[in-house]
C-alpha cells in the first residue's frame, strides 16, 4: 500500500497506479454563462501539470479519477464535451487504462466515454484499497479487509499568512477513521485552490474523520511536497 505523493496526485509505485481528483473541465464556460468572462486555457494548465508528472513517474498501468471530471451537474456542456474527450486521449496516450469514480458532479458521464475504453463506477475496491470520490459512502468499501480510503471531492487548501500577506495552497490531509488510513487528495482544478482545512467542522464529505489530528501535506511543484505535520498545529502556528 506505499504511495507517494506526485505534484497533486496520488502515485502507487508498485503497481503504476496515479490518482487525481476534481478537474471540473467546462468550469470556464458555467461562468461566461454567469456573464463571467476569462481565457478557457485550464485544461491547457491541467495537461502541462500531468506531463510533468508522467515525465517523473512515467507510462503507468491506470489512472484514477476520483470524481468531478466535468463541472455541470445536470447537463453536458460544449465545453465538457470537447475537452474531457481530449483529456481522456491524451490519458489513454499514457496509460493502459483509464477508470473514472463517478461524483456529484458526474451525473451525467457515460454519454461522452461511450467510444473510449474508460471504465465508470461509483467506488472501485482493490488490494486493501477503497477509491470513492467522497460525497458518498458504499458499504464495500468499509469492510474489515479494507485498509485505506482514497478520497476527493473536498478541495482540501491551507491559508498561509505572512503579516496582511496571505496565500491558500492546495494540500493532501492524511490520516486515521475508523481505524482505516485516510488520504483526501487536493483538487486538480487550477481556477481554485480550494476549501481551507479550518473550516472541516462543515465538511460535506460522507464521513465525518477527526482532522486535526490529520497531517497535512502541501504540493508546491511535482519535485517537491512539504509535510506541515498535524492540523492542529498548524493552526497553532498560523494562529
Amino acid at each position: 500500500m506505499k504511495y507517494k505523493f506526485v505534484g497533486k496526485s496520488l502515485f502507487f509505485p508498485k503497481e503504476k497506479k496515479l490518482v487525481i481528483a476534481d478537474l471540473h473541465l467546462g468550469y470556464e464556460e458555467a461562468l461566461n454563462e454567469a456573464g463571467i468572462f476569462l481565457p478557457r486555457r485550464m485544461l491547457r494548465e491541467i495537461v502541462e501539470e500531468m506531463n510533468q508528472i508522467f515525465k517523473k513517474v512515467g507510462k503507468i498501468n491506470k489512472v484514477i479519477i476520483l470524481g468531478d471530471l466535468k463541472h455541470e451537474f445536470g447537463k453536458i456542456s460544449r465545453q465538457e464535451w470537447k475537452e474531457s474527450l481530449e483529456f481522456i486521449d491524451f490519458l489513454l496516450e499514457k496509460s493502459e487504462k483509464i477508470l473514472l469514480i463517478k461524483g456529484n458532479h458526474d451525473t451525467i458521464l457515460e454519454p461522452i466515454v461511450r467510444k473510449k475504453e474508460v471504465e465508470i463506477k461509483d467506488f472501485y475496491v482493490e488490494n486493501e484499497k477503497a477509491f470513492f470520490h467522497g460525497h458518498k459512502l458504499f458499504h464495500e468499501c468499509l469492510e474489515k479487509k479494507i485498509k485505506l480510503l482514497i478520497v476527493g471531492h473536498k478541495h482540501p487548501a491551507i491559508t498561509i499568512k505572512e503579516g496582511v500577506k496571505a496565500e491558500i495552497y492546495k494540500c493532501f490531509l492524511e490520516g486515521k477513521w475508523k481505524g482505516k488510513k485516510v488520504v483526501i487528495l487536493p483538487s486538480f482544478f487550477p481556477l481554485v485552490e480550494g476549501s481551507d482545512i479550518f473550516m472541516f467542522e462543515d465538511t460535506n464529505l460522507a464521513f465525518k474523520p477527526r482532522f486535526s489530528e490529520f497531517e497535512v501535506y502541501v504540493p508546491v511543484s511535482v519535485e517537491k511536497v512539504y509535510n506541515f505535520g498535524k492540523v492542529k498545529k498548524v493552526g497553532r502556528l498560523l494562529g
